[in-house]
């Protein structure tokens, strides 16, 4: 690419930042396994912005990715929630989230995507609010409720952008990222119709309780807590050979949910791999997982058909 090329296309990325309304660039204490950002994905309409939440009073900024199709829109939106790292320390690791095989497959369908990177992890840094505590003592409606404000928060954010139709907001996570979603549509914000739960949970022990997470009974009371005011569908997604949360234990956290009031249906995958609780994050998992996604969401917003997916060979 030649340097005349490059300018002009960084002044149509600028403009295109300008009319979304974004603030550019990368934010501090950005932590990525490379010393610099990767290139944005043109294809995909890729920007870096940043998003405001209320932490008691004063506001924090946290790092987030839009990507949109082609077109004005307005276009129905997903948000795409990280998961949380086994090892504190990694948390860094988790960047901007970049699942760009899975994103560019929902961008196919006709979502517009944001992916916040929530207080504690990646992009935004700082302190980790959604901490649960102690295996034994988990405080896992604090850790969801914590997690729940960044959610909403980007929620709020993405609606005023002029490519989204805020009346049609889907939540989609994996693992914690699915337990965020999970305690966000609780709030119940306005113009939500669905939420995607990928392997979601929280204290998985995998290296030493494989499937069985800590207080396993306590999650299951949080997830009713939520379920009680969640006014939208749910399609929960695991994998049988989940080593952080076992069918059996998460049949119980359905359960919980169901008798509760809350609505939607649960998928249990042959397994993948060795571990199936990472499926989601996995390019050859995308056409097992995407039938299910398609058929739940199909009543509740209008998608196209993608048109690169293949089956695995």
């Amino acid at each position: 690419m030649t340097n005349t090329a490059r300018r002009t296309q960084r002044v149509v990325r600028l403009h295109r930042f300008l009319m979304m309304g974004a603030l550019i660039g990368s934010a501090t204490g950005c932590a990525l396994s490379g010393n610099e950002d990767p290139p944005l994905a043109a294809d995909l309409h890729e920007t870096i912005v940043k998003v405001s939440v209320d932490e008691g009073g004063h506001k924090r900024d946290i790092v987030a990715t839009t990507y949109v199709p082609d077109g004005p829109g307005p276009f129905p939106l997903i948000v795409l929630s990280h998961g949380s790292p086994p090892n504190p320390r990694d948390r860094p690791k988790v960047g901007r989230y970049r699942q760009l095989a899975q994103i560019r497959t929902f961008v196919q369908l006709g979502f517009a995507v944001i992916v916040p990177i929530r207080r504690g992890y990646g992009a935004t840094g700082g302190t980790d609010e959604e901490d649960a505590g102690s295996c034994r003592h988990p405080d896992y409606l604090s850790a969801g409720q914590q997690a729940a404000q960044d959610v909403l928060a980007t929620v709020r954010y993405a609606q005023t952008l002029p490519q989204v139709d805020r009346n049609h907001v889907v939540l989609v996570g994996q693992s914690a990222g699915g337990f965020a979603s999970l305690a966000a549509a609780s709030y119940a914000p306005k113009g939500l119709v669905a939420v995607v739960n990928f392997s979601g949970g929280r204290g998985g022990n995998p290296s030493t309780h494989p499937g069985m997470p800590c207080a396993p009974q306590q999650m299951a009371d949080t997830i009713a807590h939520f379920a009680a005011t969640t006014h939208v569908p749910v399609l929960w997604h695991y994998v049988q050979n989940d080593k952080y949360f076992a069918p059996e234990v998460v049949a119980t956290w359905f359960a919980a949910f169901q008798a509760a009031g809350g609505q939607g249906q649960m998928i249990v995958e042959p397994p993948f791999g060795k571990n199936g609780h990472g499926m989601f994050a996995v390019k050859e998992a995308i056409p097992i997982w995407l039938p299910h996604f398609e058929q739940f969401l199909a009543p509740l917003v209008a998608m196209r058909q993608p048109d690169s997916v293949k089956s695995p060979t």
